[in-house]
Order: structure tokens, then C-alpha cells, then sequence
């Protein structure tokens, strides 16, 4: 099972308010060899970058931007040190990007976790076990990157690797299956107290009740509760998946926030955000599919959140669930929402507790632009 590092970061959030969390619900087109490739990397390149322009910018409250996610597998590896820059030298402090990079070779990803190695020596440990164990350097990885910008303005660089493959990426050819990461980082913001993980995709999946990523993740968030009365405030999956609705990802929201088993109270409050690719999503060698798309924020049934539904997204409760859930449509579309705070801070039943400040949408310029009207036909 991959070990969950807990790091400390130098994040100074508002204390006592919200945080706010923008999804690029970008599309991913990517053609496979050993591992999925984008297939125009400079299209891909400039979609990405014009998200981070975006932010840069701050225009309207995108000055309050604490979280940006992207799609799994969607920055090419080429346009690594271009991210880097621009998030180094354009974003504010105290934001937090993560994104998924197109597979690379174990070989590779360990040339990267050693040119990061201030940020991820322990990664470095677990993979040089791998290594040591057998031939594997040439097997794909798929991996994202956190990237941390400090309150003093310091960019950290965390690298994790997927470790549970979806058909797609595994072979008879053992040497050509995908490589399977060995740690996630649990991050742990000073000097406010708010405590987050990304993971990709599939790892958010029970395998079994006894060793399961989820359930790791679970036990570990209880244990940091039992232990400084601190949880996993905000669990962040990025996506790249044609099935979101899928019957398995509604079974794990049950259990997260359920109690069906144990009292889970490391995880009682986390606020779980999925952030998908659009449905302009391409696969080559995977059966065309008209999935994808559907981003999601799930929070506990505590908070309340009223059922509506709009042309743009709808809140349910993930079809029986004891959640509250926001899901957004198919589209290519820029996301952005507050993350509610804990139930016991503002337990009012007349509060919203999650709010959409914006959704934008491509122009006939290509440009950003908000999509001005949302129409109800559903909730009060």
C-alpha cells in the first residue's frame, strides 16, 4: 500500500473564512504508446496556459484563489519548466496548483522526484526500493504535480505517482503495465491549521475493506484526529475518467462520509473535490465514450445543501448517498466555488455553505468569458 508522508507547507490561509478552489475542466486529447501522450502539445500547452494567465491576472475575486486543479494527464512533460515559471513568478502567494502530467518513464520520473529532491526525499526512497527490486525503469508512470506557493513566497514541488491502473494502462507485458506509485503527501498547512491530499483518480476507489487506498486514507485522517484533533479538511482527485457517475465512485462517497463501519471523524468534515476532463475528451485506443466531464464537490449531509438544478450544475445527494453534492455539466468550463467551512463553525440551516462565484466558458475569441445566465428548473 503507498505510504502517506505528511508535510508540513508554509500556507497562511484567512483564518475563520473560506477558501476558494477554481476546476479547469479542460479536454484531454492523448494518443498511446507506452503511457498516453497528448497528441498537440502546444494546443494543450496554450489552453493550460491561458487558465494560468487567468490567474495571474486576478481579475474579480480570482485574487482570492486558494486551489486550482487541472485534469489528470493533461500538461505535457515539455511545458514542465513553463508551469513552473509562470506559477513561480506570476502567482500569489498561498495558492496551491495541481495538475496531472502525461506519462513518462520511471526512468524520467525519477530524474524529476531528484531534481525536487529538497521537496520529496522520502518519494525518492520508495522508489529507489522499486528500482532496486527489479527491471521496471522503462515502465509508464502517471503522475501530477502539487505545487505549493508559500506565504514567503517559496515554490514547493511535490510529485506523486498513480499506483492503481485502469484498463487502459495495464498489459500482459508486465514491463509494459503502469508503474504503481508508493506514497501520497498529506499536506499540512502552517501557520493556519487546514490539512489537504491530492490523489489521481482510480486511487480514490476501495479495493478491498482491508487494504484500500481510501480506507489508508481514512485511518490515517482518524488517527491525526485521535491525535491533535485535526482532520483532512479537503481531499482533491484529479480526473481524466469517461464514468464519473460510475456505480464504485458513489459506493466510496458512502463510505467515506457514512460511518457505516467506524465513527470516522478525521474525515467527517472533508470537503472532496473531483475535477474532471471536459467531454471534448479524447482517447485514442480506448473505445469512444460520452462520458467524461461532471466535476463534483462532495461534503458531508450536515451542511445542508438544498437540491436544485440549473443548466450548469445540480446539487443532489449522488443518488441516495449521505452527502451533499455539487455536480457540474459536461462542457468545457472553468469552475469556481468557495470550499464551506466545518458544519460546527456555521451549523445554521439557513446558510448556504457552498456558493459558485463564476463558471466561464470559451468565447468565439477564445477568450474566458462568464457565462452570464443560469436558468433553475428544479428546488426552490
Amino acid at each position: 500500500m503507498p505510504k502517506i508522508i505528511d508535510t508540513k507547507v508554509n500556507l497562511a490561509f484567512p483564518l475563520g473564512h473560506h477558501l476558494h478552489c477554481l476546476i479547469a475542466q479542460l479536454p484531454n486529447h492523448l494518443h498511446k504508446t507506452s503511457g498516453f501522450h497528448p497528441v498537440e502539445e502546444q494546443q494543450q500547452w496554450q489552453a493550460i496556459n491561458s487558465v494560468l494567465d487567468l490567474v495571474a491576472a486576478g481579475e474579480g475575486n480570482l485574487k482570492k484563489l486558494h486551489f486550482l486543479l487541472f485534469p489528470e494527464s493533461s500538461l505535457p512533460v515539455s511545458c514542465l519548466d513553463q508551469l513552473l515559471a509562470t506559477v513561480d513568478q506570476g502567482f500569489r502567494p498561498n495558492t496551491v496548483t495541481m495538475i496531472g502530467v502525461e506519462h513518462v518513464s520511471l526512468r524520467e520520473y525519477r530524474r524529476y522526484l531528484e531534481r525536487f529532491k529538497a521537496d520529496n526525499q522520502e518519494a525518492i526512497e520508495l522508489v529507489d526500493q522499486d528500482i532496486d527490486s527489479g527491471d521496471v525503469l522503462d515502465m509508464p508512470v502517471n503522475w501530477c504535480l502539487v505545487l505549493v506557493k508559500e506565504s514567503d513566497n517559496r515554490l514547493r514541488v511535490l510529485l506523486e505517482a498513480k499506483s492503481h491502473p485502469f484498463h487502459g494502462e495495464e498489459f500482459i507485458d508486465k514491463y509494459h503495465d503502469l508503474y504503481r506509485g508508493r506514497h501520497f503527501y498529506l499536506l499540512r498547512s502552517r501557520a493556519s491549521c487546514f490539512n489537504f491530499m491530492a490523489i489521481i483518480c482510480l486511487d480514490y476507489l476501495y479495493r478491498d475493506l482491508y487494504s484500500s487506498n481510501i480506507k489508508q486514507i481514512i485511518d490515517h485522517a482518524n488517527q491525526l484526529y485521535f491525535s491533535t484533533r485535526q482532520g483532512l479538511d479537503a481531499l482533491f482527485v484529479i480526473q481524466c475518467n469517461p464514468k464519473p457517475e460510475h456505480q464504485a465512485y458513489r459506493d466510496v462517497v458512502s463510505g467515506f462520509y457514512g460511518e457505516y463501519l467506524e465513527d470516522t471523524p478525521g474525515v467527517r468534515e472533508t470537503v472532496t473535490v473531483f475535477g474532471n476532463a471536459s467531454d471534448e475528451t479524447l482517447l485514442e485506443g480506448v473505445p469512444l465514450s460520452t462520458g467524461f466531464g461532471q466535476s463534483s464537490v462532495v461534503i458531508n449531509r450536515h451542511h445542508r445543501l438544498e437540491q436544485v438544478v440549473s443548466e450548469e450544475f445540480v446539487a443532489d445527494d449522488f443518488g441516495g448517498a449521505p452527502v451533499c453534492r455539487l455536480r457540474f455539466g459536461r462542457g468545457t468550463r472553468l469552475l469556481y466555488f468557495n470550499l464551506p467551512l466545518h458544519h460546527e463553525i456555521d451549523p445554521r440551516s439557513s446558510r448556504v455553505p457552498l456558493k459558485v462565484h463564476a463558471i466561464l466558458q470559451r468565447s468565439l475569441e477564445d477568450r474566458w468569458e462568464k457565462v452570464q445566465s443560469v436558468t433553475f428548473v428544479g428546488g426552490i
